[in-house]
């Protein structure tokens, strides 16, 4: 409605919704939200059951198959998060899913939607679930072969603790993992998106790395292409479920 009522005052570029729809673990992302939001499940559950092979989240992604040439600018299905938020920030997009950073981006001197814009938590799904918000993260990590491991882990330590990660988030918005930041003064002051994303971060959606462990990046490589598909039209949601829920047995079933 917001997309056709701007088109006929002569906004001819503007598009609805930007998202990751590309063919990478951005998509599996984006159709996590779309599936969980929508009462069908987490792909695989944490006790290890495959749970993708759904009608719900068959009808999610049918859905979201709808949008690339009518909400969403064809070129979206090679999207990733710099492309939407290019779109987005130019203000030719009305709405757009991304990462709390584009919103210290966004509010950048070279923004033509800086001051103009507000955010608020994913839209849940055809009336079946609640919002999901995909956890993402800013991880810290420390290689077993560094040959520096003691000073590697001090500051990986100072890294991840409330010092830095309260700089991360004033300067870049970043979401912190200590949940007192959520209430910290400055932050709120600087960064009033933060506070506001507190009950998010609590309950953030896991992608299934815990359950699936060193198969996840396959798990995902499966999912995103086969999500891919369905929004391309190459294969209908119903189909590319039933052969993910195999694929995955497959894989998993070791």
């Amino acid at each position: 409605m917001i997309q056709d009522a701007e088109r006929a005052e002569g906004n001819a570029d503007v598009w609805g919704f930007v998202w990751q729809g590309n063919s990478y673990e951005g998509l599996t992302c984006d159709a996590l939200e779309w599936i969980k939001s929508s009462g069908g499940g987490q792909i695989v559950e944490a006790d290890g059951t495959i749970s993708v092979n759904d009608e719900n989240a068959a009808a999610a992604l049918e859905l979201a198959a709808s949008w690339p040439g009518s909400i969403s600018p064809e070129g979206v299905l090679s999207y990733q998060e710099e492309e939407a938020r290019g779109v987005w920030q130019t203000g030719n997009a009305v709405f757009m899913r991304n990462w709390p950073y584009a919103y210290a981006l966004g509010n950048g001197s070279d923004s033509a939607v800086a001051g103009m814009f507000d955010v608020a938590p994913l839209p849940s799904g055809q009336g079946h679930g609640e919002s999901a918000a995909t956890l993402g993260g800013w991880n810290v990590v420390v290689s077993k072969y560094s040959e520096s491991q003691d000073a590697a882990i001090s500051l990986a330590v100072y890294l991840a603790g409330a010092e830095a990660q309260k700089t991360r988030a004033l300067n870049e918005s970043n979401l912190p993992t200590i949940i007192s930041l959520y209430d910290d003064a400055d932050i709120a002051e600087q960064q009033p998106i933060i506070p506001r994303w507190k009950d998010v971060f609590l309950q953030a959606v896991p992608r299934p790395s815990a359950p699936t462990r060193q198969d996840y990046n396959e798990v995902s490589t499966l999912f995103f292409t086969s999500v891919h598909s369905v929004l391309s039209g190459e294969a209908s949601a119903e189909d590319a479920l039933a052969d993910l829920e195999m694929d995955l047995e497959d894989l998993l079933d070791k």
